[in-house]
Order: structure tokens, then sequence, then C-alpha cells
């Protein structure tokens, strides 16, 4: 996986932000096990402590489970999972719409853009 940080925010917050994708897109499957916090530190090229502070998040979310024989795994609440998703798409199509705003379009500019409507 490319790991894309940016310098505005918190690695950890950046990470965990990340993994969430990787879960609600399914690289990751529901009741799968995580990479280990050391592995997952290497592949993204940070320190350890900042990859535990993210799956720390993830945990109290309930996006992430710790179980004592396996490790850390994706819950298997496929509701959370989809309802995490249904968040992110929300809050993606905010931005667009947001974005679209700032460049002078009104909503209903935005409903009945030809170009689009053909990308869909």
């Amino acid at each position: 996986m490319l790991w894309n940080f940016t310098n505005d925010r918190p690695i950890w917050i950046q990470l965990s932000e990340q993994l969430t994708l990787q879960i609600v897109s399914g690289k990751y499957q529901s009741g799968s096990a995580l990479p280990s916090v050391r592995a997952l530190a290497s592949e993204a090229g940070v320190n350890p402590n900042t990859v535990q502070r993210a799956m720390s998040e993830l945990e109290s979310q309930g996006i992430i489970e710790t179980r004592r024989t396996t490790g850390r795994i994706v819950t298997e609440d496929m509701q959370l999972i989809s309802q995490m998703r249904d968040k992110l798409a929300l809050e993606r199509i905010n931005e667009f719409i947001n974005s679209m705003k700032a460049l002078g379009y009104t909503e209903n500019d935005i409903k009945n853009m030809s170009f689009f409507k053909e990308k869909l």
C-alpha cells in the first residue's frame, strides 16, 4: 500500500483515516487480521508508537478489535462498516459540492452538469 501523508495534520490521524478507508473498501475484510504494529510502521515509514496511536483510535471507534490470540482484527459488525463507508462517501460528496460552489456553480448547476452525468 502506498501511504500518503501531508504536513497539515498529525500522522496518526492520517493513518487511522487511511486504514479506515482500506477497511470500508474491502482491502481488509471483516474478521480478518491486520498486520502487526511493527509491520505497518515499517511499511508506512513511521514510528511504531504512531501506528499504535492510530490503532487505538480505530479500536475506540469499534472498527477493529484486539483478540488475545490473533492480535488486531477488523470488526465483524458489517453494519458499522457500512455506516463508516456511507459517512466517508457523504463527506466526499460534501467536499465536492463545496468545491463546485467555490467555482461559482449552484446546486442546480451541479445536478444538471452533462459532463458529470456522462461520468456516471
